[in-house]
């Protein structure tokens, strides 16, 4: 008899070379709509398949996974945060959790270096005034003046892999490259990115012109940005966040904004996505993007093969190779 067909329950329309590859080996069930599911049709989706693939777009709770009763076997995510996950659940469950690590790292430094640029620079403010035809006097000696960054002091809250690759450009632009982290990195790390470790938080990102928020989602982390961190930063201070929304209480980043007790903000990701902050839609200086951190097509692909490479080992018996590892107390 042929071998039965892993059930894959997909939550979000992907790349058409994922779900191709997904489609010839395994039976698929998939959002059609491509719109974020419900809580009750991801129960639905949740107790009709073997494994599970959702997105950050989904809240797979405890009350999902149970759903799956003993059917589900792997939750494999398309990305690589899994705090929308209950871990806790899934290990008490004897759920096999995977993400997709490495693959967004370049793409999304290079976002991430980009809202350094834009922010200080004035790029889509001044895009807006051309658009708007604001630009009717022409070129002023005075107009539209922003900052250099060369010299410049970058903070780096999370030094992973995608922070390392923002300070490799940020040094390459000519900042001063300074970091927090849970532990320093390696010695050999630090010479090469030129990079200096703080323990302290606050006294670091008090000293910093720009702050950028690198660091994964977790109970310790979350408004990590609170009101009287924020008020620790320069006046001038630039702040980016292309992690997680919820690193930031967005009230008090736009309270401060709006007071003008910081110079500006590059703000990827949001506290209550897809809503956000309306003042921070208004200002100026303030650049915000739509979630696009890994939004290209060389790093969604890689995303799907990463995620079919885990669901295939785990179907042949082996253990995934991106296997989230969280250990019951």
């Amino acid at each position: 008899m042929p071998k039965t067909k892993l059930q894959i329950g997909v939550t979000r329309k992907l790349p058409f070379t994922t779900d191709e590859r997904l489609r010839a080996l395994f039976d698929v069930h998939s959002n059609s709509f491509d719109r974020a599911l419900t809580q009750q049709e991801l129960l639905e989706l949740s107790a009709d398949c073997d494994v599970l693939c959702p997105t950050v777009t989904d809240d797979i709770t405890a009350d999902i996974i149970q759903a799956g009763g003993k059917r589900l076997a792997l939750i494999a995510n398309f990305g690589a945060g899994t705090d929308h996950i209950d871990l806790v659940a899934a290990a008490n469950a004897g759920i096999t959790v995977t993400n997709t690590p490495d693959v967004l790292t370049e793409d999304t430094a290079d976002l991430t270096m980009a809202l350094v640029l834009a922010v200080p620079r004035r790029i889509v403010e001044g895009a807006q005034l051309l658009r708007s035809g604001g630009y009717d006097a022409g070129w002023s000696p005075t107009w539209m003046m922003g900052r250099s960054l060369g010299g410049k002091k970058l903070g780096i809250v999370g030094m992973g892999r995608i922070g390392q690759a923002l300070a490799k450009r940020a040094k390459a632009f000519g900042m001063e490259i300074h970091y927090h982290n849970r532990k320093p990195v390696s010695s050999a790390i630090e010479e090469t990115l030129s990079a200096l470790y703080w323990s302290d938080l606050g006294a670091m990102i008090s000293e910093m012109d720009f702050v950028s928020l690198n660091c994964p989602l977790t109970r310790d982390t979350q408004q990590l940005m609170n009101r009287s961190m924020l008020a620790k930063l320069a006046k001038h201070a630039v702040l980016i966040n292309t992690a997680r929304g919820k690193l930031i209480d967005e009230t008090a980043l736009a309270d401060a904004l709006t007071a003008g007790n910081l110079g500006g903000a590059g703000l990827d990701v949001f506290e209550h996505e897809p809503k956000v902050e309306p003042r921070l839609l208004t200002l100026p200086n303030v650049v915000a993007l739509p979630h696009m951190g890994s939004s290209t097509l060389e790093a969604r692909t890689a995303m799907g093969e990463r995620m079919i490479i885990n669901i295939k080992a785990f179907e042949d018996g082996h253990k995934p190779p991106d296997r989230v590892i969280f250990a019951l107390k």
